[in-house]
């Protein structure tokens, strides 16, 4: 699994350091990027010794207390705490996951912490999505069909083309394959990369859509899809168990197959 990488030309500088409260007796030590566009300083990575007797068992517990305990300053995403949302995606000891489902005891020595590699920073842990998700909306994320539907009902599907969309749906877009992809790194600007692949074979496969042939001809480039070379970390770093990795390869078949 690829480590955390910094952006070119950056630079962290030693941070601030919050001790533990006085008498805490099982405690550890949280190092957390931290980067302010508005100050005007390098980034920094501040250490915080938490009291974990003060905080729930996960990572993002961690977070939080911290936020509302010890230094409000600190910036970052969340919503569900559940694994659904995909908000507080980010690299958690050189690995990008969710912070609601990575427990701090399966973190050995010290927490480090990292916006999500490769995407430009808004400030501290939060990413800025705004090119991933209108790559996203270019794939048209959306039932397309020419026949109308039944007037009493939805459109049918058999349990067994059902079962196709198993392993695709739950994607919650928290962009941990995305950005661990050394092909997005590079290409971003035009590659899709695998979260959004797989969002478009989400709808290819579904047998209800009936613009399978547009879907793929939007495909047909040189850069949105081919630039994976089935390097696997996308599907190593899936947070929710998913094989973005599949996907491609179902898509980069099916390209053939028209041939």
């Amino acid at each position: 699994m690829a480590e955390f990488a910094l952006p070119a030309n950056s630079k962290i500088r030693p941070g601030a350091n919050y001790p533990a409260p006085a008498g805490a007796k099982r405690t550890k030590i949280f190092k957390i990027y931290r980067w302010n566009p508005d100050d005007g300083q390098t980034p920094s990575l501040d250490e915080y010794e938490v009291d974990l007797d003060r905080c729930g068992p996960m990572v993002l517990d961690a977070l939080i207390h911290i936020k509302s305990d010890v230094d409000s300053t600190l910036t970052f995403r969340r919503s569900c705490r559940e694994g659904i949302c995909g908000s507080c995606s980010m690299n958690i000891d050189g690995v990008n996951t969710l912070a609601c489902l990575k427990a701090t005891e399966e973190v050995k020595g010290d927490v480090r912490i990292y916006p999500l590699p490769h995407m430009p920073v808004v400030k501290d842990l939060v990413p800025d999505l705004t090119h991933v998700y209108a790559q996203y909306s270019s794939i048209k994320p959306w039932l397309q069909a020419q026949t109308p539907p039944p007037p009493d009902r939805e459109r049918p599907q058999s349990p067994e083309e059902r079962a196709k969309l198993d392993g695709l749906y739950e994607c919650i877009l928290c962009f941990c394959c995305s950005t661990s992809c050394p092909s997005y790194w590079w290409n971003g600007d035009r590659f899709l990369g695998p979260a959004i692949l797989l969002q478009a074979y989400r709808w290819i496969a579904d047998s209800r859509d009936e613009m399978t042939g547009e879907r793929l001809d939007a495909l047909q480039d040189p850069f949105r899809l081919y630039r994976c070379h089935t390097i696997m970390n996308c599907t190593k770093s899936c947070p929710k168990g998913l094989n973005p990795a599949k996907a491609i390869a179902e898509i980069k078949k099916l390209m053939v197959e028209r041939l």
